[in-house]
């Protein structure tokens, strides 16, 4: 079993380059499913403990403390919306060149819709000569994502709501624009990457960013589409 690919570990926090597909921990509905809290507490060989989340489909940057008490100082530090987060996602068509797309949203059905803020930049686009529905050609624009809230599939949401739907999402994407990507180019993932995490790191006080870039496979499909960025994960604190 190949190991995970960590980013950053010192006395109190650990964070991994979580790959697509894989769940943050157990659930009820897939629990036989394997998950990176237990994948990582192997690796290590030591207890760890969940600080935030990312959905099964998105890989890179997630965090996690090395005991309760550390966990509780990070978890305040994202409840009071003190950590800043980065993304990068593909979406249909071209957006324009930043937004900020301000919509609440409900993350079950029961309950109020909630404040929800993302921020986003578009930083390339591509036109390719492959007709979808009346259309004679498919765009699509590489954005970074900062969303300011942490709702439940809030960028998925956010995009959608904007009609610029992210690439593999099979909830909220068009199905056409997904099978173009799956039939031309092998992509079957949602092409949402975690790529950044910033904090002030609730110990040492020290300004803490923890990197890492998309994986091979997509860095392919982006060298296809003539979009440049790097491919090695990386960290660093200053």
């Amino acid at each position: 079993m190949q190991a995970l690919t960590i980013l950053y570990h010192d006395e109190h926090y650990v964070a991994i380059d979580k790959p697509a597909g894989m769940l943050v921990h157990r659930t009820r509905i897939a629990e036989e499913a394997e998950y990176a809290m237990q994948r990582l507490r192997d690796q290590l060989g030591q207890h760890v403990f969940v600080v935030h989340r990312l959905d099964r489909p998105t890989s890179g940057v997630l965090l996690f403390a090395l005991s309760s008490d550390a966990a509780r100082e990070m978890c305040a530090v994202f409840e009071s919306r003190q950590v800043k987060k980065r993304y990068l996602a593909v979406v249909r068509g071209w957006t324009d060149a930043e937004g900020v797309i301000d919509y609440a949203l409900r993350e079950e059905k029961d309950k109020e819709a909630q404040q929800a803020l993302t921020r986003y930049r578009r930083l390339a686009t591509v036109e390719l000569d492959i007709p979808v529905g009346r259309y004679p050609q498919a765009r699509y624009s590489l954005v970074e994502v900062m969303p300011e809230t942490g709702r439940m599939h809030q960028i998925r949401k956010h995009f959608a709501h904007i009609f610029h739907p992210l690439m593999g999402d099979t909830t909220y994407g068009e199905g056409r624009h997904n099978r173009l990507f799956r039939d031309h180019f092998g992509s079957e993932r949602l092409l949402l990457m975690a790529t950044e995490l910033g904090f002030i790191h609730p110990y040492s006080k020290a300004s803490v960013t923890i990197r890492s870039t998309p994986p091979t496979d997509v860095a392919a499909l982006f060298e296809k589409f003539g979009w440049c960025y790097p491919q090695a994960a990386s960290y660093f604190t200053g």
